[in-house]
């Protein structure tokens, strides 16, 4: 599955580029800290959290209890991860949170 083409543009494939050329996670937090609001940076490491959550399979409730998001979030997050553009799942098989499904992979 690809991204959803309303997103692309040359503004986002520089932002993208920009983002892939950080070495290190101290050049991370210095760009993202400049580019986005303190409230931006928490919301995005909230749904991955979230998305780490729902893949061991705990329930909204865990999930709200733990990280603090909305059942709303929480769906929105599930929903990606079952019928999204595959990001979640990409990101965290390559932090080595889980290993795809051998029927994925054949």
């Amino acid at each position: 599955m690809s991204y959803n083409p309303r997103i692309k543009s040359k503004q986002a494939d520089d932002l993208f580029d920009a983002i892939l050329k950080l070495e290190n996670i101290e050049e991370c937090y210095r760009f993202f800290e400049d580019i986005c609001t303190i409230k931006e940076i928490e919301s995005i490491a909230q749904r991955l959290e979230v998305a780490k959550l729902l893949k061991v399979n705990k329930t909204y409730n865990e999930i709200e209890d733990a990280t603090g998001a909305s059942t709303a979030t929480i769906s929105r997050i599930n929903r990606a991860l079952n019928y999204g553009s595959d990001g979640y799942n990409i990101v965290l098989e390559r932090l080595g949170f889980f290993e795809k499904d051998e029927e994925e992979t054949k």
